[in-house]
């Protein structure tokens, strides 16, 4: 038997001669120190980097918040946290907060809104009718916001511009759109929707193409309607793209100050003094740079609150395609 168990091994090892045992293969060693100092000087660059312009000056900023200083002078008075309660009991912050979270919401909203729309209109089909108007909306996009709202500007004008000669065409009565507290942020509004419809367009598009067909002919074998595949399946699939769109759009909106600088400068009656435009005007036209980085923080904070917010919520709203 010993005999026969010897044989039956030695036939084996013939058989499979490239057989080769895990423990024999030599595993490289990548944890010595020059290996780690090799790797380590790759990231340098971007270190050094991310360290010189972005780091230092949020770390200056912070420094900044907490003194009394004129930029027209060299002295920064150390004074704490007296910038952040004067900003706190201030009633022109409040009113910044309420106009930039008012600006914030109606171009999230009104930009995903029709960018959605816009997608589901031009995404039926492929002729080159529909690719050229998809250009033509997403063409804005490109356009800079000094250019764009130096148009809207002369658009907007109660005497000559082009909105109130329609409306008047109509036998409407025009607006002061630009000087009526209750139409500049409206006004101001539009002007971002019209640059960033076009890129939500294209992005609602991009995902909607991605969603397997196979899911659409299956909820029509079941007799699903059109408006319930929407709601059960384009939806769903496409909040990852939405999430994507939402934090950027928010990001943005919040920090609007191009076109009220050209447009409004803040007013009227600052109904338009969102936070970044009265940082501008704190810091370099009153000189109060203390104060205006005291505000800096405050928005800092609060965008990244919101965001970490967003992302919480998409944790259980947002659905990856497995």
């Amino acid at each position: 038997m010993a005999m026969d168990q010897q044989v039956q091994h030695k036939a084996a090892d013939k058989a499979a001669p490239d057989r080769v045992s895990a423990s024999s293969v030599p595993v490289p060693k990548f944890n010595s120190r020059l290996e780690r100092l090799k790797d380590f000087s790759f990231a340098l660059p971007s270190l050094l980097f991310m360290s010189i312009f972005l780091y230092y000056p949020l770390v200056y900023s912070i420094y900044i918040s907490m003194t009394n200083w004129n930029m027209t002078r060299p002295v920064k008075k150390f004074v704490g946290i007296k910038n952040y309660e004067w900003l706190f009991s201030n009633e022109d912050f409040y009113q910044s907060l309420k106009v930039t979270f008012i600006y914030t919401g109606l171009d999230v909203v009104l930009t995903l809104g029709i960018g959605l729309l816009l997608a589901l209109l031009f995404n039926v089909g492929r002729s080159r009718l529909f690719g050229f108007m998809r250009g033509v909306i997403f063409m804005p996009h490109y356009i800079s916001m000094v250019i764009a709202a130096m148009v809207f500007t002369w658009i907007y004008n109660d005497q000559y511009g082009l909105l109130n000669a329609v409306l008047r065409w109509f036998g409407l009565e025009g607006f002061n759109w630009l000087v009526d507290p209750l139409t500049v942020l409206p006004a101001l509004v539009a002007v971002s929707v019209w640059k960033g419809v076009g890129f939500a367009m294209i992005l609602f598009i991009a995902g909607m193409r991605g969603i397997p067909l196979e899911y659409y002919e299956a909820a029509a074998i079941d007799g699903a309607s059109r408006m319930r595949q929407f709601r059960h399946i384009t939806l769903p699939l496409l909040s990852p793209m939405t999430l994507f769109l939402v934090i950027t759009t928010f990001i943005s909106s919040m920090q609007v100050f191009q076109s009220i600088d050209i447009m409004t400068n803040g007013g009227p009656l600052k109904a338009s003094n969102a936070i970044v435009y009265w940082i501008y005007s704190m810091a370099f036209v009153e000189f109060k740079t203390g104060r205006a980085s005291a505000l800096v923080m405050v928005l800092f904070v609060i965008i990244i609150l919101l965001t970490l917010v967003q992302w919480y919520v998409s944790r259980k709203k947002v659905h990856y395609e497995g």
